[in-house]
């Protein structure tokens, strides 16, 4: 049987914790900064977690990593 291959662009996306939460960055942080607040960038740098309802896809783009 043929192994399930990783999709690249997930595996730079997401992120698994150890106690298997998948994690993603926020998005808004990367362009037209000056009108966004300090406060509000800064929380733009710390990973959130994925909606439950993304988490089944995700999985199966990451592959072998559960």
């Amino acid at each position: 049987m043929p192994k399930q291959k990783t999709a690249s662009g997930a595996k730079k996306r997401f992120k698994l914790t150890a106690g298997g939460k998948l994690m993603r960055r926020h998005a808004m942080k990367s362009h037209i900064l000056e009108k966004k607040s300090s406060k509000r960038k800064r929380s733009f740098r710390k990973d959130a977690p994925l909606a439950a309802a993304d988490v089944r896809e995700v999985k199966r783009m990451l592959g072998g990593r559960k």
